[in-house]
């Protein structure tokens, strides 16, 4: 079952939920206002209002982080590749002979690179490609080293920062792409939705009759809020995708002639 399905499905979950605790709100609301007494409400709409408060406060700062982390996995793709072309236009100034070996290798790693994260959400497939290029770093480094002692030229000491530069930041595109809010935020923001329904149908209780309009607009909205933000923390797994991103890494690729 894909991310989208799961996705879409637990959005549709909450919204019926939240749907019908909004009912049972309002029915709640309404058997009470027939027997309670004038003034009976006092304090109760600070206690809604407190609850509806700390909903939106989570809803924003969980979407504004998962925003940010899509953001932050978009440029890495970039400095990713910036970091790959930058060190493959550098061995240019290792020794002639030392060049086709190291290129050959950097044309495998870019290719596991990309398959690293296209095989998602294959996990087994993900792993064996992360440790591919694991391997291919490790034959880059030795072959590249060699290279620059056997060079003892001022030029190639310009190779090695941009080697460390460029596995620097596919360590960091791996971390980020495993960095999510721990799941208890999931379900505190599930929870509060369902309890933010049934205060808020209760609080909509002095109405005679319902207004489906602000019922079924106030469960569709956070609903699909809940989805976006999921969609937003893994983006190779549901609708909203950095996959277009990885054109740069394919571009300079096509390059590597």
């Amino acid at each position: 079952m894909t991310l989208t399905l799961i996705s879409a499905l637990l959005a549709l979950g909450l919204f019926a939920a939240m749907v019908l605790l909004l009912e049972i709100g309002r029915h709640f609301g309404r058997r009470r206002q027939a027997k309670e007494e004038a003034g009976a409400r006092a304090g109760l709409g600070q206690v809604e209002g407190a609850v509806l408060a700390l909903m939106g406060l989570l809803v924003a700062f969980t979407f504004s982080g998962a925003a940010t982390r899509f953001d932050t996995r978009r440029q890495l793709i970039v400095q990713e590749a910036n970091a790959i072309g930058t060190a493959w236009l550098r061995l240019d100034f290792l020794a002639a002979s030392a060049q086709p070996e190291l290129r050959e290798l950097f044309r495998r790693y870019l290719d596991s690179r990309l398959a690293t994260f296209q095989k998602m959400p294959d996990l087994e497939a993900v792993r064996a490609e992360a440790t591919k290029a694991n391997a291919l770093q490790g034959d880059i480094w030795t072959r590249a080293t060699a290279a620059c002692r056997e060079a003892a030229s001022p030029l190639t000491a310009q190779v090695i920062p941009a080697l460390n530069e460029m596995f620097d930041v596919a360590a960091t595109r791996n971390a980020a792409a495993q960095i999510h809010p721990p799941a208890i935020i999931f379900i505190m923001l599930g929870a509060l939705a369902l309890m933010s329904s049934l205060l808020a149908g209760y609080a909509m209780a002095g109405g005679r009759s319902r207004s489906w309009i602000h019922e079924i607009g106030f469960a569709l909205i956070l609903a699909t809020t809940v989805y976006v933000i999921l969609d937003l923390e893994f983006p190779r797994l549901g609708m909203v995708r950095i996959d277009s991103f990885d054109r740069v890494l394919m571009e300079l690729r096509a390059t590597m002639s």
